[in-house]
């Protein structure tokens, strides 16, 4: 039987990937996934080492040989059952410095809210202004109830197929924008927010506390 390789590559493609991750998944070799699929081992080899965009046939051989789906096999929704851990998962802390950092990259977070019915977690806008999250919002919606109160924020990043992924934190007191720091955070912005309305008011959630979490494998 063929001796079992280290998946190692310097730059495969994202197919190549998950197709080196679920064949590493059900134990087969290459020349085993090759043969299920019904092409030759070196293509397959080629295919996960190297960006690639395999033909619609081959690419229904590959997820009947994998038991998965096409659309995973493109990076779509992970097929249901799918829960077992990552091989020598690694579960660090981030710094104060890497979390600021990491919720510089993105736009959309969660902010937790206590309010009249009871908690809620919120996904709003934001931007990262000095020491503050900025996020927009409407008098009256759920997120402005956060106004007065110490919440929290989170935004995290996670690919389910890979087993990695980050988290950020921040807890802090959240307070309403005043006129030019409103109009300021406006101009600043990218785009209008996701949803439809007027969702002119601001709320500032000051960082007290920035904590962050990193789940990964060697």
């Amino acid at each position: 039987m063929p001796e079992r390789e280290n998946h190692e590559s310097a730059d495969p493609g994202d197919i190549g990937r998950r197709v080196a991750l679920r064949r590493e998944q059900l134990g087969l070799t290459r020349e085993e996934a090759a043969a299920r699929a019904g092409m030759a081992p070196g293509y397959l080899e080629y295919l996960e080492n190297h960006p690639a965009s395999p033909s619609g046939p081959g690419l229904l051989g590959l997820a009947a040989a994998l038991e998965t789906s096409v659309d995973w096999l493109r990076g779509g929704v992970l097929p249901s059952g799918w829960g077992q851990e990552a091989l020598r998962p690694r579960f660090t802390d981030l710094d104060e410095d890497e979390c600021r950092a990491l919720l510089a990259t993105h736009g959309v977070g969660r902010v937790a809210v206590t309010t009249s019915a009871g908690p809620s977690i919120v996904p709003v806008s934001y931007l990262v202004t000095g020491d503050d999250i900025a996020y927009r919002t409407a008098p009256g919606a759920t997120s402005a109830e956060a106004v007065g109160h110490e919440v929290a924020f989170e935004v995290d990043n996670v690919d389910e197929s890979f087993r990695w992924g980050w988290s950020v934190q921040v807890v802090g007191p959240a307070r309403p924008g005043g006129e030019a720091e409103s109009a300021r955070l406006t101009a600043e912005a990218p785009g209008r927010p996701w949803v439809d309305g007027e969702r002119d008011m601001w709320v500032l959630v000051r960082a007290d506390r920035v904590t962050g979490h990193r789940v990964h494998t060697d």
